[in-house]
């Protein structure tokens, strides 16, 4: 037999697209050709091929050698073709039976020496693999993160180990990974946070609805610790969406196993470009709020970014997902995450600080705070002022409400919204307004406080986003008044910005 076809995966961002390793010998001088969008890991390949092959007892083919990796017009890269590649070579050349990988996926690296070297973006491809009915060879260093999938997966540390397997010799067993390890809860306990009422109350009604927050206030109040300890009451990842978290991290090269199970947090510094936030470069890879998905993204002191870097947030922060575009292919990355921001009021911090009095002037306030565009604040929907502490709260002893507390109201509330098949913040407008099925009185009212404040449209579903997470809190089956001045008390920032600059009014 001179033509074999072995079957193996691309990695085009989450994506796994089926590739065919299809060899053919014939006679002429002896050569390897290799066509089918190879990129240079993929050429490099036949030195590798070679190598290995040689150093692991096999003949090397002293014919004309053609390699294609169909479909043609598919980008191909990184080392992933090695294994797939060799194994065609020998199947072309008789040394391994060509029925044999006729139900297999496979893929992985090749040394010089014939081991098997991990890859990335393993998790994608075995889920492929899985949903096309073939079992799934891989290097023993993906073997775990491959196993996730819960298809057939063989994990191999040498190419000889392979050709056993195929040749019948000695069988790979399939690869168990067990249970996944549980999620580990490392974020603080609230019952620490002294005073701060308002925040706290904020931090819930975030993690009951998925709602974006914002902390404003002087240094040294807590706004940083307040944000990280929203992981510790968000409710556990669902298989789904940790095989989703895992996949985005696959394709990154990031470790799975001891992450499994947990809510990204994401703290991308201020001087993060808008490529390391939404994804991009030449090859695009996901960004942080990729790296963030069904989890937290943190931004501390949000207006130091550059503004353009916050605007390409405007999209994603809708849409839950990102589309990169380049001049021969695109890449869509999820981003449903939650955006958790802290500021300070001005340039020196202490505008509104008691301790300390601010020394920035009018027009240095403006140009800080204005960095914050209009539609951005428009999509946060809770702006909290976290104010200094007196001594007195400083040195209270009493211990707050745990965690375990409020994680016990935050589930419940989710298990209100699952009913619904909606998380409140991404409830679409028609089923928002009848889940919250506002009284004439309220609604009268509602419109007048809209008026008064300026707000957009968007804002307006928002805050009523936020009530109806309120009505969920305290198992209200709908959203009154109560509900909706406590919402549009979480706009605190609106009408902080619509103060110190008329031009937003």
């Amino acid at each position: 037999m001179t033509l074999a076809i072995v079957h193996a995966r691309a990695s085009l961002g989450l994506e796994a697209p089926e590739v065919l390793i299809e060899v053919h010998l014939s006679n002429g001088l002896p050569g390897l050709t290799l066509v089918g969008l190879p990129e240079a890991a993929v050429k490099e390949s036949r030195e590798r091929v070679r190598s290995a092959l040689l150093n692991a007892g096999f003949e090397f083919p002293s014919r004309r050698i053609t390699l294609n990796l169909a479909p043609a017009d598919l980008p191909k890269e990184g080392g992933r073709f090695d294994l797939p590649i060799a194994l065609g070579i020998l199947m072309a050349s008789g040394q391994v039976p060509v029925e044999a990988a006729e139900r297999l996926e496979v893929v992985g690296e090749l040394a010089l020496d014939g081991s098997l070297r991990p890859v990335t973006g393993v998790l994608p491809t075995a889920l492929s693999a899985r949903r096309a009915g073939r079992s799934l060879i891989v290097p023993m260093e993906n073997a775990d993160e491959a196993a996730l999938a819960e298809g057939e997966v063989f994990a191999a540390g040498h190419i000889l180990d392979v050709v056993s397997h195929l040749l019948g010799r000695e069988r790979l067993p399939a690869h168990q990974i067990g249970a996944p390890p549980r999620a580990r809860m490392s974020a603080p306990d609230m019952a620490d946070v002294k005073g701060q009422h308002q925040a706290r109350r904020a931090l819930e009604v975030a993690a009951a609805g998925g709602h974006n927050l914002l902390f404003a206030g002087p240094p040294g109040t807590g706004k940083t610790m307040l944000a990280s300890w929203l992981a510790g009451i968000l409710p556990p990842l669902t298989r789904e969406e940790s095989l989703d978290v895992a996949a985005v991290r696959s394709v990154c090269g990031l470790s799975i196993m001891e992450r499994w199970a947990q809510r990204p947090f994401r703290n991308p510094h201020h001087t993060s470009s808008s490529v390391a936030l939404v994804g991009g470069g030449s090859k695009p890879r996901p960004g942080e709020i990729s790296l963030a998905h069904h989890g937290v993204l943190f931004l501390d002191e949000l207006p130091e970014f550059d503004r353009h870097v916050l605007e390409v947030l405007r999209e994603p922060l809708e849409s839950a997902q990102i589309l990169i575009s380049r001049a021969n292919h695109q890449r869509r990355f999820p981003a449903r995450f939650q955006l958790v921001a802290a500021m300070n009021p001005c340039p020196c911090g202490h505008l509104g600080d008691p301790r300390q009095r601010c020394h920035c002037s009018p027009s240095q306030i403006q140009r800080y705070q204005s960095r914050l565009s209009g539609p951005l604040l428009d999509r946060i929907d809770l702006q909290v002022e976290v104010p200094a502490l007196p001594a007195t709260q400083l040195t209270d002893q009493t211990p707050g409400e745990s965690s375990a507390d409020v994680r016990a109201r935050v589930l419940a509330a989710r298990e209100r919204q699952r009913a619904r098949g909606w998380l409140n913040a991404h409830l679409p407008g028609p089923q928002l307004e009848a889940a919250c099925a506002l009284s004439p009185q309220a609604r009268e009212w509602f419109a007048g406080v809209l008026d008064r404040l300026n707000l957009s449209a968007r804002a307006y579903h928002r805050l009523l986003r936020v009530a109806l997470t309120l009505a969920d809190l305290a198992a209200e089956p709908r959203v009154g008044k109560a509900q909706l001045m406590e919402a549009v008390g979480y706009r605190q920032l609106d009408r902080m910005l619509n103060a110190n600059d008329p031009s937003r009014l």
